[in-house]
């Protein structure tokens, strides 16, 4: 559907979008006309939440500016909190984050160039320390912790996020073991994150449109990737933008303009009436 064909009188309460590739633009960044949408969105009772596979920490940095009264929706749906109070969350058992873990040194071993992040509530927690990696982890976790040893970890840990430096899809095939009882998606290029079954950014969605008493047909969801599969299945007007994978256009019911073209702010000014 073309844009200028969208509705403007829509009953919209809740606005999710994803980061990379969705909201952000090319260069990473938000765009700047967002903020002033997002001014729109409070005056007239819409909350907007980011959805991402990053860290609680670095959403709530990216969105400094405006976090009162904005859900956050972070590692991929498995931690939801506004205003500093837990929506929900879905934590790992320890046995099985540490298999994991141990899976991912296998890997390494076997020859794959494999990094491991240990997402706890608090912080997230790495023992790989090489640049390249470091710098791989540091957009999304802005709160990392340097560990000696990632088994001894005590924390709630909520996602494990494994880093491939060449294609996280083949990689996942590592992992297999652990899709019985646990989510196993590739989040990006790069990047496969490990959730504890049912816990996924569709998950969380229906948390917060409970708290909210907020239904499916006032929600707007955008995506581009496997991890917002679950996500846009939750919102009646679901948008994919022009950039995403085409599994992903097949499920959203709407299609947007690029991330590089801001296509959730083109979209959103069309929703909005502006």
């Amino acid at each position: 559907m073309r844009l200028d064909h969208l509705p403007r009188d829509a009953d919209l309460r809740l606005v999710v979008s994803d980061m990379d590739g969705t909201l952000l633009d090319a260069d990473g960044g938000i765009p700047d006309r967002f903020w002033e949408l997002l001014a729109i969105m409070n005056e007239r009772g819409i909350v907007f939440a980011p959805a991402s596979g990053r860290q609680l920490a670095t959403l709530a940095a990216m969105f400094a500016p405006a976090l009162a009264g904005m859900p956050l929706i972070a590692e991929n749906g498995t931690l939801v909190v506004r205003d500093g109070v837990e929506v929900s969350s879905s934590v790992l058992e320890p046995n099985a984050w540490r298999a994991m873990v141990r899976a991912t040194r296998a890997a390494r071993d076997a020859g794959r160039n494999l990094g491991v992040v240990v997402c706890g509530k608090r912080a997230g927690y790495i023992e790989r320390t090489d640049a390249a990696f470091v710098h791989a982890c540091s957009p999304y976790y802005f709160d990392l912790d340097l560990v000696e040893d990632q088994l001894a970890v005590d924390d709630d840990v909520i996602k494990m996020a494994v880093f491939d430096f060449e294609d996280a899809e083949a990689a996942a095939a590592s992992f297999r073991a652990f899709s019985g009882a646990h989510q196993v998606v590739t989040s990006g290029h790069h990047w496969i994150d490990i959730m504890a079954a049912g816990a996924n950014k569709g998950t969380a969605v229906r948390a917060l449109q409970a708290s909210l008493g907020v239904t499916r047909e006032q929600t707007v969801a955008f995506g581009d990737f496997f991890n917002d599969a679950e996500m846009l299945a939750e919102a009646a007007w679901s948008f994919a933008t022009a950039n995403a994978h085409p599994e992903i256009r097949e499920l959203a019911r709407y299609d947007a303009p690029s991330h590089r073209d801001h296509g959730v702010i083109q979209v959103l000014e069309q929703l909005l009436g502006l």
